[in-house]
């Protein structure tokens, strides 16, 4: 493990979960969502965790991104402000 990357991989993963939280459009929100959950995934398999790893990109950058999607699509999207 070298640490130098967990470090900089945890940086990037504070400033994608804020970027996240900040974001006014939804969709964007979802994109961002993505990426954190795929450089989760690279830290899990940095970390020596790849059957983890796996399963975050499957299901976290994956299946969860392509429903958030799906679901955005269907809603209505315009506010009223």
């Amino acid at each position: 493990m070298i640490w130098q990357l967990d470090f900089w991989l945890m940086l990037v993963l504070i400033g994608v979960a804020v970027l996240a939280l900040r974001l006014r459009d939804l969709l964007a929100a979802v994109v961002a969502l993505g990426a954190y959950s795929f450089l989760m995934a690279l830290l899990f398999s940095e970390l020596g965790a790849v059957d983890v790893a796996f399963t975050e990109v499957v299901l976290g950058a994956g299946v969860v991104s392509v429903l958030l999607v799906f679901a955005l699509f269907s809603l209505d999207r315009r506010s009223s402000d």
